[in-house]
C-alpha cells in the first residue's frame, strides 16, 4: 500500500536536459514518465508542476537587462512547452495526461480550474500544471506549493539532483550527512536550501510536507510513495 494516496510532483525543467546542454533528452523524460507510471500503478494520484530552466537557459543570454516580469512570462510559456512533452510522452507511454495551465492559451491546453483538476484527478488521470503560478516573481518551487494545498495533496515531493537534504554540501564535504526526517524550523535555523522561501513559507503555514528526493535514482520516486526511507521528509 503507498503511503501517500495523493501527491504533488515537482519537476525541475532542468531534469528533462539529462546530459543535452539545454532542451528535452528523449530518453531522460520517457524515464521519468515510466517512474511516474510505476507510482500510478499503485494506486497513487499524481499531479506534477514543471519549471521551465532547460528551455529558457537556451534564451536566458537574451534576456539580461529585460524587465523581470517579462522574462518571468518567458519563463511560463517555457513550462508550458514542457508540460505538453511531459503529457505526450505519457500518452506514449499507454497513460492520461491533462495539461491545465495558470495563464490562458485555451488553444493549446485548458486553464486551471480547481474543481476540474480534481476531478481529473479523482479519475485516475495525471495533471499537470503549466504556467506556474500564472504570476511574475514566483517560483515554480512556489507553483508546487500553492497547487499541492489547493488540491489537498498529502506531501510535495521535490525531486532534485541530491537524494535528500545534508547537513552540508555533500560535494564539498565528505562528512555531510543526509537528514531522513527534519523539521521546518531546523531547515530554517540551519539556512538549509529547500526551496525558495516564499514556497517553502506557504507548505510550512498549510503544514504541507515536502520530501526530497533524487529524481536520477532509479526506483527512488516509488520507494519515496511507499513510505520507505529514501530522501528526507521536512515536516511542522
Amino acid at each position: 500500500m503507498p503511503a501517500y494516496k495523493r501527491i504533488l510532483l515537482k519537476l525541475s525543467g532542468e531534469a528533462l536536459m539529462g546530459d543535452d546542454a539545454y532542451g528535452i533528452n528523449r530518453a531522460t523524460i520517457v524515464r521519468m514518465v515510466r517512474e511516474i507510471q510505476d507510482v500510478t500503478a499503485l494506486g497513487c494520484e499524481v499531479a506534477v508542476v514543471i519549471g521551465g530552466g532547460n528551455i529558457f537557459r537556451g534564451v536566458a543570454g537574451g534576456s539580461v537587462g529585460m524587465d523581470r516580469a517579462t522574462a518571468d512570462y518567458m519563463g511560463m510559456l517555457a513550462t508550458v512547452m514542457n508540460s505538453l512533452a511531459l503529457a505526450d510522452t505519457m500518452r506514449q507511454e499507454g497513460m492520461t495526461a491533462r495539461v491545465m495551465s495558470a495563464i490562458a492559451i485555451e488553444q493549446v491546453v485548458e486553464p486551471y480550474v480547481r474543481p476540474k483538476a480534481l476531478q481529473y484527478l479523482e479519475e485516475g488521470k495525471i495533471v499537470v500544471f503549466a504556467a506556474g503560478t500564472g504570476n511574475p516573481f514566483f517560483t515554480t518551487d512556489t507553483a508546487a506549493a500553492l497547487r499541492g494545498a489547493e488540491i489537498g495533496a498529502q506531501v510535495v515531493l521535490k525531486a532534485t539532483k541530491v537524494d535528500g537534504v545534508y547537513s552540508a554540501d555533500p560535494n564539498k564535504d565528505a562528512m555531510a550527512t543526509r537528514y531522513s526526517t527534519i523539521s521546518f524550523d531546523k531547515v530554517i535555523a540551519m539556512n538549509l536550501q529547500v526551496m525558495d522561501a516564499t514556497a517553502f513559507a506557504l507548505c510550512r503555514d498549510q503544514k504541507l510536507p515536502i520530501k526530497v528526493f533524487s529524481i536520477f535514482k532509479p526506483g527512488a520516486l516509488k520507494r519515496v510513495v511507499m513510505g520507505e526511507d529514501e530522501g528526507t521528509l521536512v515536516h511542522v
